[in-house]
């Protein structure tokens, strides 16, 4: 049973990954930091803190799949349509709207993806969090295990 140190240690693990928001790169750099420091005191922080690295390097390779797939529909859709704007000078200015385009469902439906994604990524790791301060161990789902 994991001490209420221990506990703390994997929970601030966890809400380290926050720190993204403030530091360039923080999601990575604080789970990592206090996983080094932290890690050969306790099996329960050792564990917690391969989890947290495993999903945050996870989201990174499904959000670089979801931008490697939507990023040449983006191209496509944008070369293809350069007569969108028809521009005869600052007395005719129109704007030709046309019927959209398939790709435009597609790449609406991957960024409709990746908002879902970001938002169950923070309910997880809030869970997670919830779950070390009660001392209990937890599993990111579809988490690819590159530390184990």
């Amino acid at each position: 049973m994991p001490d209420n140190h221990q506990k703390n240690i994997a929970t601030f693990i966890h809400l380290s990954t926050f720190s993204r928001f403030i530091i360039p790169l923080g999601n990575y750099i604080g789970p990592i930091i206090l996983w080094i420091i932290n890690k050969d005191k306790s099996a329960f922080i050792d564990r917690h803190g391969k989890q947290a690295i495993n999903f945050q390097i996870s989201i990174l390779l499904y959000t670089l799949i979801i931008g490697t797939i939507s990023i040449p529909f983006f191209i496509f859709k944008f070369f293809n349509g350069l007569d969108f704007i028809d521009f005869h000078g600052f007395y005719d200015f129109h704007i030709n709207i046309g019927k959209p385009s398939p790709l435009l469902y597609i790449t609406g439906g991957l960024a409709f993806l990746a908002v879902i994604g970001f938002i169950l990524e923070l309910v997880f790791i809030v869970i997670a969090s919830l779950k070390a301060r009660d001392g209990e161990l937890y599993e990111y789902p579809l988490t690819i295990n590159f530390l184990k």
